[in-house]
């Protein structure tokens, strides 16, 4: 299973005692609640400035992306390959499998002699449904020093397994917290 918005097994921090919240509260203006968001998830075009930066340096720039929105995640950015600097992504071992996606192939992030494991993502051939991101590459902003959407620094979807990227406009709970993977 790729490290992002899709999760369909056990996870250890299951609690079947949790139940599925429906939102944290209503969204204020202009704010968007991952509750809105669809299951099986939608793609969409995104424009705006998102930086990666690794090691003190920006790794990858673009202002044209892909955003997955999934019901309980915040959306998961996908960059065009293009968007990284030369060197910035080695291949990586392993792969994985999304629902909705289809296989996945892993990139370790590099900037000089900081090497960030397995921190990006790609669907080489992706389901018809999400074909735009063949080859596009997404990235675990934890492991990373910073993600910027819009010039605001992301916070990590909680759990360390999922690739969503928190601003200040879309609002929670969020999928990846302890008790969560039932949801």
């Amino acid at each position: 299973m790729v490290a992002d918005e899709t999760h369909a097994g056990p996870d250890k921090d299951r609690d079947a005692e949790t139940p599925r919240p429906t939102s944290d509260s209503a969204p204020a203006a202009r704010q968007e609640s991952v509750w809105d968001y669809p299951r099986p998830p939608r793609l969409e075009p995104f424009s705006g400035p998102i930086t990666v930066e690794l090691g003190g340096e920006v790794v990858a720039a673009t202002r044209e992306a892909w955003r997955v929105l999934e019901t309980s995640h915040p959306p998961t950015y996908y960059l065009p390959r293009g968007a990284f600097v030369p060197g910035a992504l080695r291949a990586a071992s392993g792969q994985s499998w999304c629902e909705w996606k289809g296989q996945a192939s892993y990139f370790d992030l590099v900037a000089g002699d900081v090497v960030a494991a397995k921190a990006a993502w790609t669907y080489p051939n992706p389901t018809p449904g999400f074909a735009p991101l063949a080859g596009a590459v997404a990235v675990m902003a934890a492991k990373v020093d910073r993600c910027t959407v819009n010039g605001e620094t992301v916070v990590p979807q909680p759990g360390g397994f999922y690739g969503g990227w928190i601003t200040s406009w879309v609002t929670g709970p969020f999928k990846g917290v302890p008790g969560s993977a039932g949801w």
